[in-house]
């Protein structure tokens, strides 16, 4: 089992991150609830064809697109958890509940960062990631569908359920992910619509390593994705233990014997929201990360829960979509700026 050590995240408080897992029970989902899950996830809503004209005033759905974006953190899903990075599985079908309740639509990490953020109008993203490539994520079933209790599972049949909150998730692996040593768990979740990204192939600590060393993990774990999936463009790296390399900018760019890598997003471990990808000092080789955790324990001011409390009850503060999506609308009180790549786009009022 990886063991995460702590390690401060700049910005916000210190924390950090991460270990394996196991497995937790919940019902299997109605069979055409699954089906319906499984078409959305496979198949992501198209871009917005609706004009700046036509589309909801900013202002009438408080849209404020340089705010902040939760980005979930989870490891194991297990009844009896051993750690903060622990949740129960009803614990996890619970948090995406509320989400939806509250209006949250998944986007994969590489959606986010690249602003290929297309949700309604009054809608705010979230990321949903997962570390570890643990059976208790995702596993498949002897029918080929994920199986029952797997976080994968359980995400897809709240999903049914509300219409609108996609089953889409950015799941980051080590090598052998999932228990699934011929790919097949890989390759489903590219077919159904998921990210798959890089968490090294043996979980190393990028603090730790030489330049040379540190290209050469996040290489090898890009190769063992590309083996299971091959010409699978991998957009984003979470970082082992949250630990970042000596010289950072090799947790986005670099290469080891002939395998080269470029990212859009490398994810930290961290204690608050990310900010908007529109925003001038977005940092996408430094983005944070919130652990899912309830309300109550260990460092659970730093947890999933206590963040979006703090969110709902300021809910100016958080990223609100306008609906269009090649507009970018903020308040002039957000007291952000847009990146200046994004100026064309960029409307305050």
């Amino acid at each position: 089992m990886n063991t995460e050590s702590p390690r401060p995240v700049a910005a916000v408080v210190a924390l950090v991150a991460a270990a394996c897992c196991a497995c937790g029970a919940q019902p299997a989902e109605p069979p055409d609830l699954a089906a319906a899950a499984l078409s959305a996830a496979a198949s992501p809503p198209p871009p917005s064809t609706e004009s700046s004209s036509a589309a909801p005033d900013p202002a009438a759905v408080k849209a404020n697109e340089l705010g902040q974006v939760p980005i979930l953190m989870y490891h194991r899903l297990v009844e009896q958890p051993t750690s903060v990075y622990d949740r129960t599985p009803a614990a996890f079908r619970a948090e995406l509940e509320r989400l939806a309740a509250e209006g949250y639509v998944p986007v994969t990490t590489a959606e986010y960062a690249t602003g290929r953020i297309d949700i309604p109008a009054g809608a705010h993203p979230v990321v949903l990631t997962f570390d570890d490539g643990d059976a208790t994520q995702f596993a498949l079933g002897p029918d080929g569908r994920p199986a029952p209790g797997t976080a994968i599972a359980i995400l897809l049949d709240v999903a049914a359920k509300h219409p609108g909150f996609r089953p889409v998730a950015s799941l980051y692996v080590n090598a052998g992910p999932f228990g699934s040593p011929d790919g097949a768990a890989l390759r489903w979740l590219r077919d159904h619509g998921f990210e798959i990204g890089n968490h090294t192939r043996d979980h190393t600590n990028l603090a730790q390593a030489g330049d040379h060393q540190v290209q050469e993990a996040i290489a090898l774990g890009q190769r063992e994705i590309q083996k299971a999936v091959p010409d699978y463009r991998v957009s984003s790296l979470a970082l082992p233990f949250g630990a970042v390399p000596t010289n950072a900018s090799l947790a986005l760019r670099g290469a080891f014997d002939g395998t080269s890598y470029e990212y859009a997003c490398v994810l930290m471990v961290g204690a608050g929201p990310a900010l908007s990808p529109y925003r001038a000092d977005f940092d996408p080789g430094a983005t944070p990360r919130i652990r899912s955790q309830d309300a109550t324990g260990d460092e659970a001011r730093y947890g999933s829960t206590v963040w979006l409390d703090q969110l709902a009850a300021a809910p100016d503060q958080r990223y609100t979509s306008d609906g269009v999506v090649d507009r970018i609308s903020y308040p002039t009180s957000a007291g952000a700026a847009p990146a200046l790549r994004f100026a064309d786009r960029a409307v305050a009022y």
